[in-house]
């Protein structure tokens, strides 16, 4: 029998069935691991220059060159990738397209009262803006607006979900097991329009051929590791050494080394680790409804989110949220076996009706964590260079309009983006090592332990809320 862990949910014995689930899981990313994945883009072999270069290939990056491109047809866009389009956190995540700008609306609100309806009324718009463009590029990510259903799994987190109702729907104990039943479930929020699920990295690479369709030249397998001032703009420097020369440059290096010193510490990369179900036959599925297809997370601070891919499949992640001395990225941090059998246990519990389903891969990558716990925005170099980072999860929307304000910000544009507070305003920066690791390792503690009692912050977590770090998840 699973005996009781620290953190209240059940620890399974050695060769039980969430061990039995993981034995053939691949240790591979499922949404990388296709037959459409495009073939590796040659490398920079020339030094260059263009109007505009951006680094990185991931959402933030992509939507960038494709805006700037749509926006001016005759500018030179370039786009600089150290690996492939899309292989990092955009093409390794859950595929939850939310129009929140603000990592949830209780973030959001906290933070900036003031202006919070305008950036819903922008995530909204954002998130309409992202549908338009796959239907108008054709791009094949299995794109659902089928909203996204928030569960609450103890008694305390019932009263949370009535208290931040928002645009959603209140369902009883009753309700929410009609629309997905599991017995771990007290109630539930059914919010409908403002989340889509998506394939990410079919997304990735569609935006990365949509990019090339409207003239942005790609390069991939070409690392940038410095920035300097050039009498023409900014001078790139590459590890292959052809130098390319920018009028402007945009960075959408994320979880990554920033390439501008004062923006390092304002960033760390957590590590979160997710699972994928076989395909789920006919019979399983009916066993647990679903019939929205909406994406589900649940209210804990060590919370889970999970979904129903265009296959019948569930990706089940979340949890654990791992940061390791260094801020190091490394390809060593994708396998946490521990974790993934935490997450397989876990999955049964919530859906013991599933037993005998097996896990058919396996992986983890990093996410850029800020302080604020969203996407912070600012520019260098006299405004030639602009950066959006620290989306903490919840970039597959939000990188979108990070890419605009960063356009923004290249332009030297007044417009309603760069007029926010929340994109005039930067997070408090992390601690050097090793008190960033000492600090996050006693929130992740705390968060833990308000899991046990009934949601009640220690000290600590009250000391960060007065600081307006709000650590809450």
């Amino acid at each position: 029998m699973p005996s009781p862990s620290s953190t209240g949910r059940a620890t399974e014995a050695p060769g039980g069935p969430a061990a039995h689930a993981l034995a053939d899981a691949e240790p591979s990313v499922f949404w990388l691991d296709h037959p459409d994945r495009p073939a590796p883009r040659p490398a920079l072999d020339t030094s260059t220059s263009a109007d505009l270069v951006v680094v990185g290939g991931g959402y933030t990056g992509l939507w960038t060159a494709l805006l700037a491109k749509e926006a001016d047809p005759s500018r030179d866009v370039l786009l600089l990738e150290a690996g492939r389009i899309g292989w990092a956190a955009s093409g390794r995540n859950g595929g939850f397209c939310s129009a929140s700008l603000t990592h949830g609306e209780a973030n959001g609100r906290e933070r900036w009262p003031a202006e919070y309806e305008q950036l819903h009324r922008l995530g909204l718009a954002n998130l309409d803006a992202i549908e338009e463009t796959v239907q108008r590029h054709g791009i094949e990510c299995d794109f659902r607006r089928s909203g996204e259903l928030t569960v609450a799994t103890a008694p305390h987190q019932v009263d949370w979900l009535r208290e931040d109702l928002g645009t959603g729907t209140f369902l009883d104990r009753d309700a929410i097991r009609a629309e997905l039943d599991s017995p771990t479930y007290l109630a539930g929020v059914h919010t409908p329009d403002e989340t889509a699920m998506v394939d990410p990295a079919r997304l990735a690479w569609g935006l990365a051929a949509a990019a090339e369709s409207a003239g942005v030249r790609v390069v991939e397998g070409t690392k940038v590791t410095g920035l300097e001032r050039d009498r023409a703009g900014v001078l790139l420097r590459t590890e292959s050494g052809h130098d390319v020369r920018a009028a402007r440059v945009a960075l959408g290096t994320n979880a990554f080394p920033s390439l501008l010193r004062r923006t390092r510490l304002h960033t760390v990369p957590v590590y979160d680790y997710v699972l994928m179900t076989e395909p789920l036959s006919a019979e399983q599925l009916a066993s647990i409804g679903w019939g929205s297809r909406a994406g589900v997370g649940d209210m804990a601070n060590q919370f889970h989110y999970y979904r129903l891919t265009e296959d019948n499949r569930i990706l089940w992640g979340g949890y654990d949220a791992i940061y390791h001395l260094g801020r190091r990225v490394r390809p060593s941090n994708d396998q946490r076996p521990q974790t993934f059998e935490r997450l397989a246990s876990h999955f049964f519990e919530t859906f013991p009706q599933l037993e005998g389903l097996r896990f058919s891969h396996r992986w983890g990558g990093a996410i850029d964590t800020c302080t604020r716990f969203c996407a912070f925005y600012g520019s260098a170099f006299d405004g030639r260079v602009a950066y959006a980072l620290g989306y903490t999860g919840l970039g597959v929307g939000a990188s979108r309009f990070g890419a605009a304000v960063v356009l923004d910000l290249l332009d030297g544009a007044d417009t309603e983006r760069t007029r926010l507070q929340m994109v005039r305003e930067k997070p408090l920066p992390f601690p050097p090592e090793p008190l960033a690791y000492a600090g996050i390792q006693l929130t992740r503690w705390s968060l833990a332990r308000a899991d046990e009692r009934d949601g009640q912050r220690n000290a600590w977590l009250r000391t960060l809320d007065r600081l307006g770090l709000g650590f809450d998840s």
